[in-house]
């Protein structure tokens, strides 16, 4: 059996794992897109180091575009095998997916504008939204703990991941002739003792696991503080400085987090007399999916559910979809707080609330998750004077803050927790994936110092025997 790495290999997005088994079926782990580059990551996206049309199935860890961000462009390309994945995970991408299409398409018109001034001619996006749409039929959704059957040569089974709705690790058991390879994915790594999702959960011995490692050079601050370090950037922002707090968060995920904490604080009467709005038509319909799958949710919030039925809403919190509204937030002069996407700050509404209030002291932003370094959130974060949005210079006057914990990674120690279900003395080799290169050599040298042999940190386009 081959296994090839195509993406994730010594750096974060573009997550895909290709697995050829011995009688030729090919099946592919995660087919995410490639982010935060620029112009460079339209050539890497297009440049898949396979043929769609070959690929017989799709196994989907979870929803995240660095993960599912490039199924309907294979699907454009002759992809029509099946795309295996949580129940959660398919009702999510199918509005993940479509966002992503529009975005591929307003893009490309800014881009071609430019192009056409420059006597340049046009470029077709990578994707759009009909190709989006298109791309769902193939996809089926599997519950945790069901074993999928593979043309009698491969079963498929989840196991929760605890990263964010729906998100899995994928257990495999592959025929190879004689033998039976057992080989795991875990997608992304979730946190432990979160304030809504499950823990992540024990999975079966494997011999090969294919691990994340984006957060494998650092600690987390606990969970716990979280809600009370929110609690004193809104009080410092809009209390004391009559400002706005703008939290870029990512619309799957975090961006529930921090609404349901700041349910919390509205219903312990902590929080000020302020309103919160929620300006991402993405967030708006991802937390409509939240709350239909409750499966997915720790005793904690179904308890907090017995007396509070939406964790997702109270009296001055607003959820905006149109555009109008989102721009109407620009001029407003009242202390409010502001959660809109991308995480990363490199898309989305965030980028325009960005460029009107981050040369104003008043203003705070308060970052959340991951940036990618080539990002604009960790050019702002890591204290640049001066960025460029939208192609302007923009001074840096804003106040920045950090709450690492709300992270959806978990940090190198509870990683290595969640493998503590392996018997050392039986995995072959561990596959360090889904990191920048120092933080995955860390990883790997602190995996190693604990007992784990035969760490492996895969190059683009590395293909292995197994």
């Amino acid at each position: 059996m081959k296994l090839q790495f195509l993406g994730a290999t010594r750096e974060v997005t573009g997550s895909k794992h290709l697995i050829t088994t011995k009688s030729g079926l090919k099946i592919l782990l995660d087919c995410g897109m490639y982010q935060g580059k620029g112009l460079e990551t339209d050539a890497m996206n297009r440049d898949l180091g396979f043929n769609p049309s070959e690929i017989d199935y799709l196994i989907l860890s979870h929803a995240h575009i660095d993960h599912s961000g490039l199924i309907p462009y294979i699907y454009k390309n002759g992809f029509r095998g099946t795309v295996v994945c949580t129940p959660a995970t398919r009702d999510l991408c199918a509005i993940m997916l479509a966002d992503a299409g529009r975005i591929q398409e307003q893009d490309t018109q800014t881009f071609n504008k430019k192009r056409k001034a420059q006597g340049l001619d046009p470029v077709e996006p990578i994707y759009d939204e009909q190709d989006a749409q298109a791309c769902m039929s193939c996809f089926i959704s599997v519950p945790y703990h069901k074993k999928f059957n593979i043309e009698g040569e491969v079963t498929v089974e989840f196991y929760d991941a605890g990263h964010i709705l729906g998100s899995a690790l994928v257990y495999l058991e592959i025929k190879d002739g004689r033998r039976k390879i057992k080989l795991g994915f875990t997608g992304d790594i979730g946190r432990y003792d979160k304030q809504i999702l499950k823990d992540p959960e024990p999975f079966p011995q494997v011999d090969y696991l294919i691990m994340e490692s984006t957060y494998g050079d650092r600690l987390h601050e606990s969970i716990q503080d979280a809600e009370q370090e929110l609690l004193m950037a809104v009080l410092d922002t809009c209390t004391k400085k009559k400002g706005k707090l703008i939290i870029p968060s990512f619309a799957i995920g975090r961006a529930q987090e921090i609404i349901y904490a700041l349910d919390r604080l509205e219903n312990a009467k902590l929080l000020p007399d302020i309103d919160v709005f929620v300006d991402s038509p993405l967030s708006v319909s991802a937390t409509n999916i939240m709350r239909l799958h409750t499966e997915c949710f720790n005793k904690e919030i179904a308890e907090y559910c017995q007396t509070d039925p939406d964790p997702f809403g109270f009296d001055r919190l607003h959820y905006i979809q149109s555009v109008m509204e989102s721009k109407q937030l620009n001029i407003r002069h009242k202390p409010c707080v502001i959660i809109a996407a991308s995480g990363m700050m490199e898309a989305g509404r965030v980028k325009h609330h960005l460029a009107n209030h981050i040369d104003n002291p008043s203003t705070t932003v308060l970052c959340v998750g991951y940036c990618e370094p080539s990002t604009l959130g960790a050019k702002i974060m890591r204290g640049d004077e001066t960025v460029s949005i939208f192609g302007i210079p923009h001074k840096v006057r804003a106040e920045l803050r950090r709450i690492d914990s709300l992270s959806g990674h978990g940090d190198y120690e509870e990683m290595i927790r969640y493998i503590s279900c392996q018997d050392q003395r039986k995995l072959k080799n561990i596959f360090v994936v889904h990191g920048e290169e120092e933080t995955q050599k860390h990883f790997a040298d602190t995996l190693r110092s604990r007992g784990w042999k035969n760490i492996t940190i895969p190059a683009f386009r590395d293909e292995v025997e197994i």
